[in-house]
């Protein structure tokens, strides 16, 4: 007997990237009017004029435009309009009754959470990443000193020494800018990489699981409202998921995924040589 095939409907966790340390702090944005902002008293907000009435149209000539001809803000009026004719549909022959639906339930956050493969890569990538932001610290140490070194000295250069320092600087701060750019996309290949690992093996492993209590369907434990525990799969696909994928192959740090080599495959197996009789020789010639 076949087993149907399995619904699984499961949302897969994903790593969490902490964001880079930008290299130098973004100014912030003009306080639009109207906002508290702490600390700060807050200005009265000034109403809106009203719109300024069309002018009149002059005597004997065409009518002036109006001084607002469109009102920001105001919503387009909903036009009513009756539809076409329904299209016909014509009857459907009646097919075969889907099985009868077993349920079983897995939280899948729950299995990220006690899989040792995601936990060690959880590690490893937080590893990574503090390293970064500390390079990242450094650097925008060093460019702060760079520039207040160049505001020091300013007095004692030339115009054309002033702008070649500060060319240099600028190009020193957009090198450094994508160049932690591009380290951290590489983390993050690096996680969206074991990730896609971790949840080919899931699917599998939840497949099977189910299979082996007769199930058919497979709900999110935390989207369902209310299930018995003998429903809950996700201690035993844990166990096989840590079983099956207890880790997982990361880039080393600083190499990009799109640079490794594909694995190569393993070489088929030869197959056997048949063995083939020699010839037998023709007798000797008789003399005459």
């Amino acid at each position: 007997m076949q087993h149907p095939r399995l619904a699984v409907t499961a949302i897969m966790a994903a790593v969490v990237l902490a964001p880079l340390a930008t290299v130098r702090a973004q100014q912030a944005p003009a306080q639009a009017p109207g906002w508290f902002v702490p600390g700060q008293s807050r200005q009265p907000t000034q109403a809106r004029p009203a719109a300024r009435p069309a002018a009149a149209p002059a005597s004997g000539g065409a009518e002036a435009a109006p001084a607002d001809a469109e009102t920001p803000g105001a919503t387009d009026q909903q036009i009513e309009v009756a539809l076409p004719p329904v299209p016909e549909v014509t009857p459907i022959p009646k097919g075969n009754s889907p099985p009868a639906a077993i349920l079983g339930i897995i939280s899948v956050p729950d299995v990220m959470r006690n899989s040792t493969a995601y936990q060690a890569v959880d590690k490893e990538l937080a590893v990574r990443r503090q390293k970064l932001n500390e390079d990242a610290q450094h650097e925008q140490t060093t460019l702060r000193d760079l520039g207040q070194a160049l505001q020091n000295d300013r007095g004692k250069l030339s115009a054309d020494q002033v702008r070649a320092k500060e060319r240099e600087l600028q190009d020193r701060i957009a090198d450094s800018r994508r160049k932690f750019a591009e380290r951290n996309r590489i983390i993050q290949e690096a996680g969206r990489y074991a990730l896609a690992q971790i949840e080919r093996t899931l699917r599998v492993v939840v497949q099977e699981v189910a299979l082996s209590h007769g199930m058919n369907i497979i709900l999110h434990g935390p989207e369902t409202a209310l299930y018995l525990p003998e429903f809950d799969i996700t201690p035993q696909v844990v166990a096989e998921l840590n079983k099956v994928q207890p880790a997982v192959k990361l880039p080393p740090d600083g190499v990009s995924v799109l640079d490794l080599k594909p694995q190569a495959a393993a070489p088929a197996a030869t197959p056997a040589a048949t063995p083939v009789a020699a010839p037998a020789k023709p007798p000797p010639a008789k003399k005459p």
